[in-house]
């Protein structure tokens, strides 16, 4: 009798630890697939730029540095997505698309308020669909990423919490894994400067 209550109890321990396991596996596997609605709005908003950029080049002959600062701050961007897309479980590549993201936002603003000073760019039927299309698209990004840091919280939140967290490491799950945050939020929802010197 005292070996089936010894048994009972050690497969009961047994299923215990894999239910944890399993957890953490699937809460991995949720925060690495809402990482991959990121990845796809952030390169259908990639591909959109050059295009809104070639439309403004029209235009805007004499705002070349605006113009090269966003052709700049996506490339940098989209460098970053393809790191991060390789392993998003890499704080640092995360940490780094963050701050790309960010730059390429506040480059994009900059280049929103030198448009406003040209009605012919802003009537132009193609710059009007651009816009709009990359406006959805910025929606669909932010949306992708409270998606994707609800996940990332959940997972780390699973991990950090008892007992999870006296296996998590053991299971290969050591490290946290990273918000998607913009560096420089500040300096992103304060008003550009525009000075036509």
């Amino acid at each position: 009798m005292e070996t089936i209550i010894v048994l009972v109890v050690v497969a009961a321990v047994v299923f215990w630890i894999a239910a944890i396991y399993n957890r953490l596996v699937a809460l991995r596997n949720r925060f690495k697939n809402a990482f991959s609605q990121i990845e796809v709005q952030l390169k259908r908003r990639y591909d959109l730029i050059p295009n809104l950029v070639e439309t403004a080049k029209a235009y805007m002959s004499h705002e070349r540095e605006t113009l090269e600062a966003v052709i700049t701050a996506r490339n940098q961007a989209l460098a970053g997505l393809e790191r991060a897309a390789a392993d998003p479980t890499n704080a640092d590549a995360i940490k780094a698309l963050g701050s790309a993201e960010g730059a390429l936002t506040g480059a994009l603003g900059r280049l929103s308020v030198v448009m406003e000073a040209y009605p012919d760019l802003k009537a132009n039927q193609n710059m009007m669909q651009l816009s709009e299309e990359l406006t959805s698209t910025e929606n669909k990004v932010a949306f992708s990423r409270q998606a994707y840091n609800d996940q990332v919280t959940e997972y780390n939140t699973y991990k950090q919490t008892f007992p999870p967290v006296l296996f998590a490491s053991f299971f290969g799950h050591s490290e946290d894994a990273e918000l998607l945050e913009y560096e420089d939020r500040e300096a992103m929802q304060a008003a550009p400067k525009v000075s036509f010197n």
